[in-house]
């Protein structure tokens, strides 16, 4: 029967290799979220929608991202799942008025709008020049 220091020796290097496991893991998926970043940033530098230099910034900034957020992605799943859901539309009465918050929504919406068009008409020029 294997004694006390055995079991905690045991239990010991099991929390090693997990720790190691699961940093090699990690070290992994940065290293193909890296890879992924880099060709979206290399298809974008060829397309002409930024620089070298704004590209190795995205880079850089979205790993610096990846690897501020492990503690919240685990929180964050039920945000991720009403984010998915479709929004919700309140029918008003011609006598209501909308709260500030639905007039701040719409507001949004068409801030969106205008900047979908503006990207639009600034392809329009790069494409004429």
């Amino acid at each position: 029967m294997p004694g006390f220091g055995d079991i905690v020796k045991k239990a010991f290097y099991l929390g090693v290799g997990l720790a190691s496991y699961a940093g090699e893991k990690a070290g992994d998926k940065i290293t193909d979220l890296r890879s992924q970043v880099q060709k979206l940033a290399d298809e974008m530098v060829a397309k002409g929608e930024m620089t070298t230099e704004e590209g190795r910034r995205f880079v850089e900034d979205m790993m610096k991202q990846a690897q501020n957020q492990p503690e919240s992605s685990a929180t964050d799943n039920t945000d991720k799942a009403s984010a998915s859901e479709p929004r919700r539309i309140e029918i008003l009465e011609e006598d209501e008025q909308p709260t500030q918050k639905e007039s701040q929504g719409e507001d949004v919406d068409k801030l969106r709008d205008q900047v979908l068009e503006l990207q639009e008409e600034l392809k329009k020029l790069q494409i004429d020049q």
